[in-house]
């Protein structure tokens, strides 16, 4: 990406675009855009609005999205496999169950290990709150009361400076009161990106008729919360 594309993709975080889109009209945005991963593997790609049957066996899906989460996948793998996985899950009730409990377990037992691993909190954080936005209201949650934004807050905190995860956590604060802390999470995703073509790749692809940059950069002070 070049200068001058980066600094048109690198607007001011405190700007409120005319027009912002909710996520009523463009659809939540940790399951409805997916996350550009270049050749890297992640699970059988599927449609944020598959509602048939799928060759995919869900039986499979925590082995398989574990499989991927510990090979030291890069966080915005991490990012597309949990959101595809998320949209298989909300087919089977017992494989979201499982699914989510193997991730909790698995970043608990890091730290009784003494060894808190930042991967493995972001994993649970993104996996509960990406559940969230895809079941329903109404619909039980097998993620619970669980404050996922906490778990890869806490991940940014162990792991150092990490902008794909400060995306990640932009990606989830937009749903959030708090917009302060979104437009920092935003800022930091932004500077780091010129460091990192895939993530710039990410901001500067298209959600709703305008960037992902565009769109997390456009969150206006006391947004009410979706």
């Amino acid at each position: 990406m070049n200068t001058r594309a980066f600094s048109r993709l690198a607007i001011s975080t405190v700007a409120v675009v005319l027009g912002f889109t909710t996520f009523a009209q463009a659809g939540p945005p940790l399951i409805c855009h997916p996350i550009e991963i270049g050749q890297a593997k992640s699970l059988p790609w599927v449609e944020f609005n598959h509602q048939g049957s799928t060759d995919y066996d869900l039986k499979n899906l925590s082995r398989d999205t574990l499989a991927i989460l510990d090979s030291s996948a890069p966080v915005l793998v991490r990012m597309e496999t949990l959101r595809r996985a998320t949209i298989y899950a909300r087919q089977d009730p017992q494989a979201a169950k499982e699914l989510i409990t193997r991730l909790q377990q698995r970043a608990a037992n890091s730290d009784a290990a003494g060894r808190p691993d930042a991967l493995a909190w972001f994993d649970v954080g993104y996996l509960a709150e990406a559940y969230k936005q895809w079941m329903g209201k109404g619909e039980p949650n097998p993620a619970g009361g669980m404050d996922g934004y906490s778990s890869v807050r806490k991940a940014i905190s162990l792991r150092g400076s990490d902008p794909e995860m400060e995306f990640a956590a932009a990606m989830i604060t937009l749903s959030r009161l708090d917009s302060a802390a979104h437009r920092d999470h935003v800022q930091k995703a932004l500077a780091g990106a010129k460091y990192d073509p895939l993530l710039a790749q990410n901001l500067a692809s298209n959600f709703n008729h305008e960037t992902i940059a565009e769109f997390l950069a456009a969150v206006p002070a006391g947004r009410p919360q979706q």
